[in-house]
C-alpha cells in the first residue's frame, strides 16, 4: 500500500533530509530495531523518518539502481517488522510500503514521531535483553547519552501542535477532495488507490487521525491542509497583506486570505506578485544586453512568507502580517523563533537551529514544492536581494522571541525609477510592459493580442480574475498612457496606444 509522498524525490532526498533517511541494502533487523526508536523519539522534532530497505548507502549517498528484494524476503521483512513492534516500549507500529523502483522491490518504513514519547527499544535481540533510549544525530542513529536521556524526558507528553489530536474536531471536517488534490500534486501513488480503500484507513496511511475506530479523531495537521475552514479551530491563523500608499499608514488596503495553510499561502504570494513585483530595464550605452533589475525579488518575498508559515505558532491568534510601505516590506509571524536562534544571533551568516515547530506542515510544504530543506530559508533570501542589487534583509526579535519579523528593502535604483509610468519608460522593440508588476504585464499582453478586447473577456482569459481588480488595473494602465478606449460603451473596448 503506497505512502502519501512521492518515492523517487523521498529517494534522492528531495523532500526528506538526508538525516531523516536511513538506507539498508539488506534486512537488518536489530539496526532497524533501534532506528524506528530513534526516528519515533524524534527528538528534534524533525518529523521522524524513513527506513529504505533494498538500496545500498555508499559515501554520497543511495546507490542507484537499487538491489531489491525477494517476495521471501519481503514477507520475512513483514512478519518481523511486528514482532520489533514489540521490542519497543511503549509499543510503536510504524507505516510500511512495498513498492516496485525501477524494476525492483523495495521495502520504506515511514517512522513518523511518535505521540508517547520517550521509546526505548532492545538492546540486542536475545531474550531478556536490557532497554535503552536510541535517537539520530546528524545521519546515524546513537544510544542515547544521560543528556540525551533528560532531553527525551522533557518531550514526554510534548507532541508538535501540528501532530496533536484535535478532539474538538470529527472526521467529516476532512475535505476527501482536497486529500485527492494534494496527493495529485505530490505524485503519490496513493491517490491511485485511495477509491479502492476505506476512508479511515486512507486517513490512518496518511497519519492524519488517530485513535481506535469508534473515536477516531483528525489530527491538526489533516485539519490545517484538509479543512474547508480551517481557521474555525485555529482562529486567526490568515495571511493579512497590507498596502500602505504612504509612510503614515492612514491610507491603506487590505486583504486577508484564509482557508487551508497551502492554499492560503499560494494564493497570498500569487496576490503579492501580481501587485508588486516590478521589473526594471536600464539601458547601458555600448552594451547590447540591458540591465534587468526588480523592486523586489520575487524569491526573497516567497522564502520570507513560507518561512513564516512554516515557524509560526498555530496556537497563538495571531495572523501573519504583511505590511508593505513604498520603500520596504514588513513579513511579521508570532511568535520568535526558537533557541538557540534569538536577537543576539539571529542576523549572524551562520546559525544553525536544532529544533522546529510544524514539522508535519513542513514536510507537506516540501513535497508541495513550496519550502526546501532545514536552514535553506535565510541564505536563500539574502543571495536572492543580493543578486539583484538590493538592500541585505534585516531580521528581527525580541529577548523573549514574542515576534519574528522580516525586513527586505526595495533596490535603491528601483526607488529612483519607479516615478509614474509613462510611455517612454518602455522600450518600443522589446515589449512595452516593462516597470509594470505581474499583474498589470499580463493584462496589458491580453489586450496586446486582442486588439478591442472588453474587460469581462479579460476576465475569462486571465483565469477569473476579478472584473474589480481588472477594471482598477486597466484605470492604472490609462492613466499611465500605455492603453486607451474606443468606441461607444456597448459595442467599444481596449487597444494598446
Amino acid at each position: 500500500m503506497a505512502l502519501p509522498i512521492n518515492i523517487d524525490e523521498l529517494l534522492h532526498g528531495r523532500v526528506v533530509e538526508t538525516e531523516r533517511l536511513e538506507f539498508k541494502e539488506g534486512w537488518n533487523p536489530q539496526a532497524v530495531l533501534h532506528t524506528m526508536c530513534a526516528f519515533a523519539n524524534d527528538i528534534n522534532n524533525w518529523g521522524g523518518g524513513y527506513i529504505v530497505i533494498g538500496v545500498e548507502e555508499n559515501k554520497t549517498g543511495p546507490a542507484f539502481s537499487p538491489k531489491g528484494l525477494a517476495p521471501s524476503e519481503i514477507k520475512k521483512i513483514q512478519k518481523k517488522l511486528l514482532s520489533l513492534s514489540h521490542r519497543i516500549k511503549p509499543e510503536y507500529f510504524p507505516i510500511v510500503d512495498v513498492t516496485n523502483y525501477k524494476g525492483k522491490n523495495i521495502v520504506i518504513i515511514w517512522v513518523p514521531g511518535g505521540t508517547n514519547r520517550p521509546y526505548k527499544a532492545a538492546e540486542t535481540l536475545g531474550k531478556g535483553a536490557p532497554y535503552a533510549y536510541y535517537i539520530r544525530r546528524n545521519d546515524t542513529t546513537k544510544r542515547a547519552t544521560a543528556s540525551d536521556e533528560r532531553s527525551l524526558m522533557k518531550l514526554a507528553n510534548d507532541i508538535p501542535f501540528d501532530d496533536r489530536v484535535n478532539y474538538k474536531a470529527t472526521l467529516k471536517d476532512l475535505d476527501i477532495r482536497r486529500i485527492e488534490q494534494y496527493l495529485s500534486d505530490v505524485k503519490s501513488d496513493l491517490v491511485r488507490e485511495m477509491s479502492k480503500m476505506p476512508l479511515k484507513d486512507l486517513y490512518r496511511r496518511m497519519n492524519i487521525v488517530e485513535g481506535q475506530d469508534e473515536l477516531l479523531r483528525p489530527k491538526n495537521i489533516g485539519l490545517m491542509l484538509f479543512c474547508i475552514d480551517p481557521q474555525k479551530y485555529f482562529p486567526r491563523t490568515t495571511i493579512d497583506v497590507v498596502k500602505y500608499k504612504d509612510d503614515v499608514g492612514d491610507d491603506f488596503d487590505e486583504k486577508i486570505f484564509a482557508g487551508p495553510i497551502h492554499e492560503q499561502l499560494r494564493a497570498a504570494l500569487q496576490y503579492i506578485k501580481n501587485l508588486m513585483i516590478i521589473e526594471y530595464v536600464h539601458k547601458v550605452e555600448g552594451r547590447a544586453e540591458a540591465e534587468r533589475f526588480f523592486n523586489y525579488p520575487y524569491a526573497a518575498i516567497e522564502e520570507s512568507l513560507v518561512n513564516a508559515v512554516y515557524h509560526r505558532s498555530y496556537e497563538e491568534r495571531e495572523p501573519i502580517e504583511v505590511r508593505i510601505y513604498p520603500d520596504k516590506i514588513y513579513i511579521i509571524s508570532y511568535p520568535g523563533p526558537l533557541p538557540p536562534l534569538g536577537k543576539d544571533n539571529i542576523n549572524e551568516p551562520i546559525v544553525t537551529p536544532r529544533r522546529y515547530r510544524n514539522s508535519r506542515l513542513g514536510d507537506s510544504l516540501k513535497e508541495l514544492e513550496l519550502a526546501e530543506g532545514r536552514c535553506t530559508g535565510f541564505p536563500k533570501i539574502r543571495r536572492a536581494l543580493k543578486n539583484n542589487g538590493s538592500p541585505p534583509p534585516n531580521f528581527e526579535t525580541d529577548d523573549d522571541r514574542t515576534y519574528f519579523m522580516v525586513t527586505l528593502k526595495i533596490n535603491p535604483r528601483a526607488k529612483k525609477m519607479a516615478a509614474k509610468i509613462t510611455p517612454e519608460m518602455a522600450e518600443k522593440n522589446e515589449g512595452i510592459n516593462e516597470g509594470l508588476n505581474e499583474g498589470l504585464k499580463s493584462l496589458l499582453k491580453v489586450i496586446k493580442e486582442n486588439p478591442g478586447i472588453k474587460a469581462k473577456d479579460v476576465s475569462l482569459r486571465l483565469d477569473g480574475r476579478p472584473i474589480k481588480t481588472i477594471e482598477r488595473q486597466i484605470t492604472t494602465l490609462i492613466d499611465s498612457k500605455l492603453i486607451e478606449r474606443r468606441g461607444s460603451r456597448k459595442t467599444g473596448g481596449y487597444f494598446i496606444k
